[in-house]
């Protein structure tokens, strides 16, 4: 039996257009020229699809949407726009629908659209959920809440701003959004806006022909073409040069990009999620973000939690991220004392995760024994305090703690090179030398490349 699909429009023109390439892609079609036809379809049909104009007869498109949203959630809904209403068209995705097309409608990105629409499975939410909870790690409220988030949105095809401090695991809470839905067998491209260099940025995100600059000696496609069908997240994207800023918003409203070098423009059908540990709105303000791409980019915003905020969940966290360093290093992984786990539920973490898992990297290094007590995490004193409210530590202070971390690793890899050289690379008699375990010294050499 064909997939059914529910299509509102009251121009007959735009229904046959509609009507006529849903049956070319085998999907049968129930049509309805106002909502009050739609709400008797509803009661005696079972749909896969609904594809609504939002200025219909006797209604509003947008509280139609927000109706099934209601009484309807699994039913993926798309809505049809004027040309140029952006607006409308973000009102409708925050309001719960899948997906948008503007008129006069492109047959192509019409096709996309149901395509990907198609693919969304029947799970539930909450089968989502527990999908993600191997992912995601932890039991608080505020973690199942994001868990819960997340399955949500990836039934979406809205762009998804995802926001949160340094190292709580943004680019992780995008690949779950991707990879739990319709595009999940597709490509996940992310990219740090903040590392490409101003003058390769637009060649990076759209491609180039050969001899389109100096060095560019064959054709290359970009980020953009490369996350077809799938995902591309723009992580850092409060970086983008203000001139790069109008290329994007341009893409990804017109679904095409144009390389370099070239006069013919390339369609692309990417889902767009971006993060940045900034303030977009102070950014805006600064003047260094385009207002117009923040409202493109942040038609959703989901917060990452702290740390600090989710202490209850460090215990299970620092079990799991040891036991996957150990595994990574081929080590045994060891044990903690009840004092080492108390220490790290009241350390404040102004790194989150990412400090998390660093703390235990330092640890599984420096341990003497097969138990990590809390003199082995080396946690800074000036973090201990359980009630310390760090929701005012600045970047610079993350970024001052990640140079201080760079510069001991430099130092340590000089002393184990000395060490090694002055034993004849004895890894037994230079790991007594140093005054640690042979096991501490393996896992050094491996994580310094020195081996």
């Amino acid at each position: 039996m064909n997939p059914q699909a529910l299509v509102i429009d009251d121009e007959p023109d735009i229904l046959e257009l509609l009507t006529m390439t849903l049956s070319g892609m085998s999907i049968d079609c129930v049509t309805a020229e106002n909502l009050a036809q739609a709400e008797q379809a509803l009661k005696q049909h079972k749909f896969d699809l609904c594809l609504t104009d939002m200025r219909l007869p006797d209604g509003n498109g947008l509280d139609f949407v927000k109706n099934l949203q209601q009484h309807c959630p699994e039913l993926p809904v798309a809505v049809i726009t004027a040309h140029g209403n952006m607006d409308l068209a973000v009102q409708a995705l925050k309001s719960g629908a899948f997906d948008f097309v503007s008129k006069p409608v492109k047959l192509r990105v019409l096709r996309d659209l149901v395509t990907t629409a198609m693919k969304l499975s029947p799970v539930k939410p909450e089968a989502k959920e527990r999908r993600s909870r191997d992912r995601l790690l932890g039991d608080t409220e505020v973690i199942r809440t994001l868990r819960g988030k997340i399955s949500k949105l990836a039934r979406s095809q809205a762009p998804v701003y995802v926001s949160g401090e340094s190292g709580t695991g943004k680019e992780l809470v995008a690949r779950l959004i991707h990879e739990l839905g319709a595009r999940g067998d597709k490509p996940f491209v992310a990219v740090n806006c903040g590392a490409i260099p101003a003058d390769l940025v637009e060649s990076e995100f759209f491609g180039h022909t050969k001899g389109a600059f100096t060095g560019a000696i064959s054709d290359k496609e970009g980020l953009f073409q490369a996350a077809h069908g799938g995902t591309l997240f723009l992580d850092e994207v409060a970086d983008l040069p203000l001139m790069m800023q109008v290329k994007l918003l341009r893409a990804i409203q017109e679904k095409a990009v144009r390389p370099v070098g070239s006069q013919e423009e390339a369609n692309v059908d990417v889902r767009i999620l971006s993060a940045t540990h900034k303030n977009l709105t102070e950014c805006v303000n600064s003047g260094t973000f385009r207002e117009d791409l923040f409202y493109r980019l942040n038609v959703i915003e989901l917060l990452v939690p702290p740390l600090r905020l989710r202490q209850a969940d460090i215990p299970l966290l620092a079990e799991a991220i040891l036991q996957k360093i150990a595994e990574k290093n081929n080590v045994p992984s060891p044990t903690f004392e009840t004092d080492a786990l108390a220490a790290l539920k009241q350390y404040a973490f102004p790194g989150n995760v990412r400090e998390l898992e660093n703390i235990l990297e330092r640890a599984l290094t420096w341990v003497d024994g097969e138990v990590i007590s809390a003199d082995d995490l080396m946690l800074p004193e000036a973090g201990l305090g359980k009630k310390q409210d760090l929701s005012g530590v600045s970047t610079s202070d993350v970024s001052t703690e990640n140079d201080l971390e760079s510069h001991l690793e430099d130092q340590e890899r000089q002393l184990i090179s000395q060490a090694l050289e002055s034993t004849r690379w004895n890894k037994t008699a230079a790991a007594k030398k140093l005054g640690i375990t042979f096991r501490a010294l393996r896992y050094k050499l491996k994580k310094l490349d020195l081996e």
